[in-house]
């Protein structure tokens, strides 16, 4: 089969190219924006790219165009594809029939800690011997790849929750049909395109009902808004973390390790250098699911010691005269709060000079502005790039006082940071962008 993605080079879609591939089908795609790394590492596979979303590519006669969610209503080619009548599909759609179909489907839902979550379950599946597939929604260092096909029927989804195409406004994940599903977590997030929270528990549930009697549903049970979920109605045996009667994290070391216990039963230790409690949180949503699909809790806990988590997941990118600088995906001010507090843990009175971009469509719409000064308490400083903001985040700061410092250019950003820094702070980085490649910027000017 020859397919032709539209928006191939997002994380997503360049993850169903490289599953494609290596199912043995011809892949092609178009993307507005073709650049490394996902350029050059899609055509390390033998995928041709076109840049931009040019109608002559309808030339290529494709058996189908597989579109994803970046493209919209009068996208030239897309206008083009429907007004011949030609076959298309979404990612999404694609990928449940033509890879998932009779796998063992592990998916990881959640509005933080999917990919992380995913990359530990991952890993302790391959640490078994089990080698599954995965798609995955960052780079897992101990695979060094976001998508693989596996060689097993076990399969590791990140389930994401924002819609799967135009043309289908259902959440991605609704397409996957796990046998194994994680609730890591529930709030509210894509104010472009849920109106509330209880529109986002609405596709939960959607993913709830879609998993068979015979399976499994981990979830959250310190989350309100999970328990809601289930409420609507459930059909699947359940197990709980972050719950008295089911899996717990106690005993917990300075250096991060801690024990998982399953109701009073103690079932291993996690020996690692991870800090924070949404670490151990995700931790114990993976081994919970890994002993599903037949891992024993014990070697999953073992497992997790040899986990190098994952790029742009507190990646430290250099240290310069004693100046260390981090790069996080955290956008959502929960994840920028429980980003700062593992890092202030880790550095203890070091000082801690926080960087944010708000650049995801819903910190962009100001949604979530009020609740940026509380989030960023665990900072000494804060440096705020507000470029294209639809609102005012000096204002949104203001509670912060002389603490926070806001920019609109980039070059003076860094600048500021780097006359401010001493060595032994501490830059935490926080974008779910490239953010104008501010990591090889900053720790450039610290060499100066």
């Amino acid at each position: 089969m020859h397919i032709h993605i539209l928006g191939i080079c997002g994380t997503f879609m360049g993850g169903i190219a490289v599953l494609a591939k290596q199912a043995g089908h011809r892949v092609t795609g178009c993307d507005a924006n073709v650049y490394p790394p996902m350029s050059t590492q899609l055509e390390a596979q033998g995928i041709t790219l076109i840049e931009g979303f040019g109608t002559d590519q309808i030339g290529l006669e494709p058996d189908v165009f597989v579109i994803g969610n970046v493209v919209s209503r009068s996208n030239p080619l897309m206008e083009e594809i429907l007004n011949r009548g030609l076959s298309y599909v979404s990612g999404p759609q694609w990928l449940a029939e033509n890879v998932l179909r009779d796998k063992w489907v592990l998916a990881v839902a959640g509005t933080h800690g999917k990919t992380t979550t995913s990359a530990m379950l991952a890993w302790i599946l391959e640490d078994a011997g089990m080698r599954p597939g995965f798609l995955i929604g960052g780079v897992p260092h101990n695979f060094g790849v976001s998508a693989r096909l596996g060689e097993t029927p076990f399969f590791v989804i990140e389930g994401d929750e924002y819609d799967t195409a135009f043309f289908d406004k259902r959440s991605k994940f609704v397409h996957y049909r796990p046998r194994t599903a994680v609730l890591n977590n529930l709030e509210f997030d894509h104010a472009d395109i849920f109106s509330d929270l209880d529109a986002i528990e609405t596709q939960f549930h959607h993913l709830v009902r879609t998993v068979p009697g015979r399976g499994l549903i981990v979830t959250n049970g310190a989350e309100e808004s999970l328990d809601r979920v289930l409420a609507r109605g459930c059909w699947t045996p359940v197990e709980r973390f972050n719950h008295a009667s089911g899996w717990l994290a106690t005993g917990l070391d300075k250096d991060g390790s801690f024990n998982v216990t399953l109701g009073e039963e103690l079932q291993g230790r996690v020996q690692w250098n991870l800090l924070g409690a949404h670490n151990r949180s995700n931790a114990l949503a993976a081994i919970a699911a890994a002993r599903h699909a037949g891992v024993p809790a014990k070697a999953a806990c073992e497992a997790l010691g040899r986990f190098e988590n994952v790029k742009r997941r507190m990646e430290v990118r250099g240290t310069v005269n004693g100046i260390t600088v981090y790069d996080d995906f955290a956008h959502h001010p929960t994840a920028i709060a429980t980003t700062l507090a593992g890092l202030r843990a880790r550095v203890n009175t070091g000082r801690i000079l926080a960087v944010l971009e708000p650049r995801s469509n819903t910190m962009k719409l100001g949604v979530m502005k009020a609740a940026l000064p509380g989030s960023l308490q665990d900072a000494d400083k804060v440096f705020c790039y507000c470029a294209n903001l639809g609102w005012d985040a000096a204002e949104a700061l203001a509670p912060l006082g002389s603490k926070a410092i806001t920019l609109l250019d980039l070059g003076m950003l860094v600048e500021t940071i780097a006359q401010e820094a001493k060595p032994g702070d501490h830059i935490l980085v926080m974008s779910n962008g490239g953010f104008g490649g501010i990591h090889e910027k900053l720790l450039a000017r610290l060499s100066a």
